[in-house]
C-alpha cells in the first residue's frame, strides 16, 4: 500500500472520534477513503508504530489503521 490509494475498511471497528458521531460508538467497517500518509518516522528518528497508515475517510475524518484493517479498491 502507498499514499493516495483507495482503500476499505475490511474489518469492524468502533471509533468514538467520527464528527457527526463524536462521543458514540461508530462502526466504521466497509467505509472507503484515500491513503494520505504512512507514518515511518518521528522528528527524524525512526518509528514503528501499531497503526502506521493513516487514512482519510470523508472531509473532516482522518484514522490510524493497520494494514490488515485494509483492502485495497
Amino acid at each position: 500500500m502507498k499514499i493516495g490509494d483507495r482503500v476499505k475498511i475490511n474489518k469492524s471497528l468502533k471509533v468514538y472520534t467520527h464528527p457527526e458521531h463524536r462521543g458514540k460508538a461508530f462502526d466504521i467497517e466497509g467505509m472507503e477513503g484515500e491513503i494520505v500518509n504512512i507514518i515511518t518516522d518521528w522528528n527524524g528518528r525512526p518509528i514503528s508504530p501499531n497503526y502506521p497508515i493513516q487514512v482519510q475517510l470523508g472531509k473532516k475524518f482522518k484514522v490510524h489503521l493497520s494494514e490488515a484493517e485494509l483492502e485495497l479498491v
